[in-house]
């Protein structure tokens, strides 16, 4: 194993491993993150309250495309061997 402590992904592999995953097999697709948003107050490093905002991601997955973009996968190509059966 590598000694690295991240390994990082773009938006196609991640899209390409979970259209793998789904056995998606047409249309193009792309990453989709949904996101929530939560204030509240924080401690500042005065000891001030701060009104604040948490951002969290609720839900990763895929959203079908009509058009390529830099964050689809053709599913056709991704499982192209999956096609030909």
């Amino acid at each position: 194993m590598p000694s690295t402590k991240n390994i990082v992904f773009t938006y196609r592999e991640l899209a390409e491993a979970l259209v793998r995953q789904g056995d998606i097999n047409e249309g193009l697709w792309g990453i989709y993150l949904e996101f929530g948003l939560q204030g509240t107050n924080i401690n500042s490093p005065s000891g001030e309250l701060i009104p604040s905002a948490i951002l969290g991601v609720l839900k990763v997955g895929l959203q079908r495309f009509e058009k390529p973009n830099n964050l689809t996968v053709d599913a056709a190509e991704i499982n192209a061997d999956t096609n030909k059966k």
